[in-house]
């Protein structure tokens, strides 16, 4: 490991791997340079049926605000609009979070603390052309249900009877209707997305770490869509640029665990990792 030793007192883990020890050092030992990244669903606000009453853990936005003062950055990385982010996170107006950055469709939209102020591109055309075909499709799916993300429609099954077999039943003929319209299906903890292609959260990552200067780079997420960030960390890490990949523990998704160099319990988990971070770097 590097020049830092792990602070018991603070209750630091120490990731598996020693691509993950490195990362956490290169962060403890530069914490001005390190960007701090998190995905919002299952990392900072629990899953919870309906995505309209999820909301950050009630001590994500305290512990945010505790660390991001000693870093480069902290950003919030979604699939979600920016905005609705924000409003379920509690960002907005927080002392301590003054430069932190929403970046909400996968990169496509951004909101900044520091001015209130968000940019997006318009929609592509497929997602209207989606949303309209999707209820004469979901009408023969019990307890199937579209949530509007405005760049992007997602379909949930997790209040079918059975969410499994919803979920696979539907798999093929949302792809089927995605590519028709020039879009793509990310599959999720019971939840097919549409979305228009060349949005991810790696792309997102990569450029934000890159426009940041990042000396180090914490990922946290939950769910596959959160592979393409651990793959741009990765790619970072073989560039030079240490890197820490954090799962926010589920039994419901394993590729993510199997992958990261540090699983935590949920969005609790990840809220006593920021603190522990917090009390490390004093």
């Amino acid at each position: 490991m590097g020049s830092h030793a792990y602070s018991t007192s603070a209750d630091l883990p120490v990731p598996s791997s020693r691509a993950g020890r490195d990362g956490l050092d290169a962060l403890l030992a530069r914490p001005g340079g390190a960007v701090v990244a998190l995905d919002f669903d299952g990392t900072l606000a629990p899953i919870v049926p309906d995505p309209d009453r999820a909301r950050a853990h009630p001590d994500a936005v305290p512990a945010l605000a505790a660390l991001a003062p000693r870093l480069a950055s902290v950003a919030v990385i979604t699939g979600r609009p920016a905005a609705v982010a924000v409003e379920h996170g509690g960002f907005a107006d927080v002392p301590g979070l003054e430069h932190l950055v929403v970046l909400g469709h996968y990169g496509a939209e951004r909101w900044d603390a520091a001015t209130g102020t968000l940019s997006a591109p318009a929609p592509h055309p497929g997602v209207a052309a989606v949303r309209a075909e999707l209820p004469s499709l979901l009408a023969g799916v019990g307890g199937a249900w579209l949530e509007e993300k405005g760049h992007a429609v997602a379909v949930h099954t997790r209040r079918a009877p059975d969410p499994q077999a919803a979920f696979d039943a539907l798999r093929g003929p949302l792809t089927a209707l995605a590519e028709r319209n020039g879009l793509v299906v990310e599959p999720g903890r019971m939840v097919l997305e549409l979305r228009p292609p060349g949005m991810d959260k790696g792309v997102a990552l990569r450029e934000y770490a890159r426009a940041a200067g990042a000396t180090s780079v914490l990922y946290a997420g939950d769910d596959l869509g959160d592979l393409p960030a651990f793959a741009a960390v990765d790619a970072l890490r073989a560039a030079g640029t240490p890197g820490l990949l954090v799962c926010s523990g589920s039994d419901e998704v394993t590729k993510l665990r199997d992958r990261a160099d540090l699983t935590v319990d949920g969005p609790a988990g990840v809220v006593r990792l920021l603190r522990a971070l917090s009390a490390a770097l004093g």
